[in-house]
Formats: structure tokens, C-alpha cells, sequence
């Protein structure tokens, strides 16, 4: 009996974890994914990081792939099922959300992709290596990101970089741990004009 009442327990999500799902599925892209007091980074924000992926997976299931951010959706995916200890799931996701070459070839999110692959994978010296590459990313030619007020914005450069170098810093740590390692990248307005 008590096993059963405990195999009951482990079935029903805590309190946090709840959420409603037709609620939750209603939601467009950009509230589930991007609003960060809403979809499914609530679920994310108290802990409940493996009901979040699978969040995730059903509202990919049930919306048309928008081609120009699908990767980002398997990448957030990808992200929390790491952070549950789900590792092969994870690397399967970010595999998928890499971007093509033509794309990619000036910003480095492959290099990036590549560098949590390895860490998911526990290959320090491909970590290295992509980290190595990623650092030596110069600055695209007028790369100049603006705000949502339409006046230029500061951001890091190399995107990502940071979250690499916690990874290496926080090297055995789990995932979620070495994640939050990453220090704030350093902020820089774009070149003048």
C-alpha cells in the first residue's frame, strides 16, 4: 500500500508545478516563449523544470513551426530538459536548433550550440575549442542592435560567451549549476555610425 501511495505521489505534480494547460496552449509564440512572467517560464521559475520542457514539446506539437524561431523553442526545450538531468534529450534538442551556415556565420550560435553540446557530453577540450573559436568572433560590420524604442541598445559580444566560460569555470557542475555561473556579459554600445 505504501508503495503504491508513493508511486501515486511521484505522478502528482507539487502545487508549483501546476498550471493551466488550455490556458498555457492558447498562448502565441511570443507569450510562450519570450514574455519572461508567462508561458511556460513560470513553470521554469518555481523549479519545475522537466514539466516545463514537456510544456514546451506539446505547444510545439499542437502551433505551426514558425521557421524563424523553431530553433529557439528547441533550444529553451533543450535548456530545461538539461537542467532536469535529461541529458540525451537535450543534446538531440540543440542539435536541432542549430542554424544554418549562411545564417550563423557572422553571430556564432553554432559555435555556441557546440560549446553546450560538449559540456552536456563532458568533452572539456571540445568545450575549449569552441569557446576558443566563439571568443574569436570579430564584431559583424554594422551589427547594430536597437531597442523596442528604437534607439540602439548595448550588448555583449561575442553573444554567449559568457554562459561558455561558466561552463568551463563551473566545469563539474550539473548544467542548471554551471548555467548560472555565467557572469554578465559586458555590455558595449554599437559603433557609431
Amino acid at each position: 500500500m505504501l508503495v503504491f501511495l508513493a508511486m501515486i505521489a511521484a505522478q502528482t505534480p507539487s502545487p508549483a508545478c501546476r498550471y493551466d494547460k488550455a490556458t498555457m496552449m492558447a498562448l502565441d509564440e511570443h507569450a510562450f516563449d519570450q514574455a519572461m512572467t508567462g508561458g511556460w517560464r513560470t513553470l521554469a521559475a518555481a523549479g519545475c523544470d522537466a514539466q516545463a520542457a514537456d510544456l514546451i514539446a506539446e505547444w510545439r506539437a499542437g502551433h505551426p513551426a514558425n521557421p524563424r524561431t523553431a530553433g529557439l523553442l528547441q533550444w529553451h526545450e533543450g535548456q530545461l530538459r538539461a537542467n532536469a538531468g535529461q541529458t540525451a534529450r537535450a543534446i538531440t534538442l540543440f542539435e536541432a536548433a542549430r542554424k544554418p551556415d549562411e545564417e550563423d556565420a557572422r553571430f556564432g550560435w553554432n559555435l555556441y550550440v557546440d560549446g553546450s553540446i560538449a559540456f552536456l557530453r563532458r568533452d572539456l577540450a571540445g568545450l575549449d575549442t569552441a569557446r576558443a573559436k566563439l571568443a574569436a568572433l570579430p564584431l559583424p560590420t554594422g551589427y547594430s542592435p536597437v531597442g523596442a524604442d528604437g534607439k540602439p541598445r548595448a550588448f555583449g559580444w561575442p553573444m554567449n560567451l559568457n554562459i561558455l566560460d561558466g561552463f568551463v569555470a563551473c566545469w563539474n557542475r550539473s548544467y542548471k549549476q554551471a548555467y548560472g555561473c555565467a557572469k554578465p556579459a559586458a555590455k558595449t554600445l554599437p559603433p557609431a555610425q
